[in-house]
């Protein structure tokens, strides 16, 4: 029968001791035939991106849930919401009082799949070759406070910062900081196709067809030393067209297992099913989904145009018209749950009003209807997107004051075009690197943003962030997160929509399904098994 599942945050730093405790609370095995994984995300290779598994350039949560499984890093994030654990590393921590020198102690015994130990001097190259590269995706500002590293020995690894950073051990747990093997990772370029080499809890084997990565299969690697228990010997990861195929195929027992990107009507029918060997386990997320601007645009260079459309767009009725229960309005780029959290867009401007809006453009000479076009990916998060940009667009057309058409475009195309400055507005998800307020605002605004954005704010950049970042204790970093979320109401350099939960359903004999996603939606392939079904 169906169960639907609720799994309720975990309490900060509660399951960081047991992180390598049993994958689940029914148990697994190691054992018998592989797990097979469905998804919507598309893994390609194209002239922008010929190189989308390299740990130096890889940002999106699909590749990253590819090297999450294949490449160990120094930190994780333990299951719940607690702070980073050792991994790759004994033993981390700073060792001085303002947070700017950071060292770790590498576990005994490491060795990459292929035999070779990993070394401290290994962690140094690494570092320092993301940091080198500079990779177009914009991965390498995760590692931007770093200034030097310094190696003792086979196993220590020493980060000299350029300023406090105390978010610094989370940035340690992301894939950027991805241990890789100098003989197969050159020092200066980018590793181009799908092959992947390290010391992570899996090896991995691409499948591709037409530059597409089609199937993945993660077989545990024996040489694996680390922090996690491995519950089976192998998952495949396969890709499909879109929800509905990926849906077809778990009811017909040909995946075990599917998240991301299902629609809003296959979690209402598995929420509600009354006879299925399918369950539906349901989560709090960190997701969020936002609307970005380029600034430099001539449509949205006004800042009194881009004010104008966050006093019109309507997030309760989207989220009820479009996402319903799976969703709620959102009113900063901080998630609701973070520490740090406030409502700075809805403090700004309120409910929605056309009247206001039109205020604002008419105290600034904006004649109207502004014509503008709202970008989506039609491919990357879900097929609801359509939906919610055609809503957007009756939203802003209805007031009278803007004249918007929508454009979707596959998302090998949308990113390289937005990150060239192409669209003038588009819409973006994000799933955060790591559970830290930092991680919401700080590549959207700081320099060598995720966005390519040509926002700049200097009291942001110069000393809002650099304050948080000094802030072990993240209830004292609020006061300067606040401001700069007070900052982005009034610039709206992007505009927040929703936050999202979280959903994984699967075939009933697979266990470990409660902790499949941890609270940054990173796939845990290690902790499924298979158990007796019904």
């Amino acid at each position: 029968m169906n169960r639907k599942t609720l799994v309720l945050p975990a309490v900060i730093g509660l399951l960081a001791p047991v992180l390598a405790a049993c994958g689940g609370a029914d148990g697994g095995s190691d054992g018998g035939d592989a797990i097979v994984v469905g998804t919507t995300d598309e893994f390609t290779t194209t002239s922008d991106d010929p190189a989308p598994l390299d740990p130096a350039s890889a940002y999106d949560v699909g590749t990253w849930n590819i090297l999450r499984q294949t490449v160990q890093t120094l930190m994780i994030q333990p299951r719940g919401q607690g702070e980073p654990v050792p991994e790759a590393a004994e033993s981390c921590g700073f060792t001085d009082t303002g947070n700017e020198r950071y060292s770790c102690t590498l576990r005994e015994g490491l060795k990459f799949a292929n035999g070779d130990s990993v070394t401290a001097a290994d962690v140094k190259y690494s570092i320092d070759r993301a940091l080198k590269i500079k990779a177009p995706s914009g991965v390498f500002g995760l590692l931007s406070t770093v200034d030097t590293v310094e190696t003792k020995g086979e196993r220590e690894v020493i980060f000299h910062l350029k300023t406090a950073d105390a978010t610094f051990p989370y940035k340690l747990s992301t894939p950027v900081a991805g241990i890789v093997d100098p003989d197969d990772y050159a020092k200066n370029q980018l590793r181009d196709g799908f092959e992947i080499n390290g010391s992570g809890p899996y090896t991995f084997q691409a499948e591709e067809s037409d530059d597409k990565l089609v199937k993945a299969v993660f077989t545990k690697n024996p040489n694996y030393q680390g922090a996690l228990e491995v519950n089976n010997s192998k998952v495949e990861l396969r890709s499909f067209p879109d929800a509905d195929a990926m849906s077809s195929a778990i009811d017909d027992g040909d995946i075990d297992l599917m998240t991301r990107t299902m629609t809003p009507e296959q979690i209402q029918r598995l929420s509600t099913a009354a006879d299925t060997q399918v369950d539906l386990v349901e989560m709090s997320g960190l997701e969020i989904r936002y609307l970005a601007f380029n600034t430099e645009a001539p449509a949205v260079k006004s800042r009194a145009v881009r004010q104008a459309m966050a006093q019109v767009i309507n997030r309760g009725e989207l989220v009820s018209k479009v996402y319903g229960t799976q969703a709620e309005p959102l009113y900063s780029l901080v998630p609701a749950s973070l520490t740090g959290h406030s409502n700075a867009f809805f403090n700004k401007y309120g409910e929605p009003s056309v009247s206001k809006a039109r205020a604002v453009l008419e105290k600034a000479g904006i004649t109207t209807p502004v014509t503008l076009t709202l970008h989506y990916t039609t491919d990357h998060y879900g097929a609801a997107t359509e939906k919610e940009f055609e809503l957007l667009k009756e939203q802003l057309n209805s007031s009278g004051l803007f004249e918007v058409t929508t454009k979707g475009t596959a998302w090998d195309e949308f990113r390289p075009a937005e990150q060239k400055g192409e669209y003038e507005v588009y819409g973006m998800g994000w799933f955060p690197d790591f559970p830290d307020a930092d991680n919401y605002l700080a590549p959207f605004l700081d320099k060598d943003n995720f966005l390519g954005s040509p926002y700049a704010n200097s009291e942001i950049r110069n000393s809002l962030i650099p304050e948080s970042r000094r802030e072990a204790d993240r209830q004292s970093a609020v006061g300067s997160l606040t401001d700069i979320q007070d900052i982005v109401a009034e610039d709206v350099p992007v505009i927040p929509l929703w936050q999202g939960k979280q959903y994984v359903a699967a075939r009933d004999d697979v266990t470990g399904t409660a902790y499949a996603l941890n609270s940054s939606s990173t796939l845990q392939l290690w902790e499924l098994g298979r158990g007796v079904s019904g």
